[in-house]
């Protein structure tokens, strides 16, 4: 469509996810307007982010040491892990100020359609950590879908013979929300998961 480098530009904004041809358009024309050392700037980033990020030897999380900060923090509750499918759910964890353990991330979910099964996940090295017995709580925060699921159930029954304590996020209704969007799992599971009235 456009001409040379300007098409290659698009095209691999383009495979960025969750950026589609008219968002890859867009932010290939902002670059171009924009002043040479703001795009000198970026350039650099993208490539000393690959150079020196890589992935935490204990919890998989993103770190730019051998351990992530978490994992080297002395404060945080060895007892209890949560578990989570991406980095970026490590993240989202974060931001409640909620948890105050550790994490392990898998690196994914279980779904057999797209090829992954437990073996493509971290799950080894999580039985290698709950081996030492500092572990007693773990906390399966994997996604509300199919595949976060099949992967919760799965480590359920891996987990179960080990004499930990396995407990799973709670999911309901968002804070907000109208009840007749809900869609059936999400009802069923307020209700499941309901509380005494305070």
């Amino acid at each position: 469509m456009y001409e040379g480098v300007v098409q290659d530009l698009i095209d691999e904004l383009g495979r960025l996810p969750g950026v589609g041809p008219k968002s890859a358009q867009r932010i290939a024309f902002h670059l171009l307007q924009a002043e040479p050392a703001d795009v000198r700037r970026l350039a650099e980033v993208l490539i000393e982010v690959k150079d020196k990020v890589k992935f935490c030897s204990i919890c998989f999380n993103v770190a730019e040491d051998d351990q992530c900060r978490i994992c080297r923090d002395p404060r945080r509750d060895p007892s209890v892990l949560c578990v989570v499918e991406e980095y970026k759910d490590v993240v989202a964890i974060e931001r409640t100020r909620e948890f105050r353990g550790r994490y392990h991330v898998l690196g994914g979910a279980i779904s057999p359609i797209d090829g992954i099964g437990p073996e493509q996940l971290h799950i080894r090295e999580l039985l290698t950590r709950l081996g030492d017995g500092a572990v007693t709580e773990v906390i399966l925060a994997t996604d509300p879908n199919l595949e976060g699921e099949a992967t919760a159930t799965y480590l359920t029954r891996m987990l179960g013979p080990l004499g930990l304590r396995v407990t799973r996020l709670a999911s309901g209704l968002p804070v907000g929300g109208d009840l007749e969007y809900a869609d059936e799992v999400t009802l069923g599971r307020a209700f499941v998961g309901r509380q005494a009235a305070t």
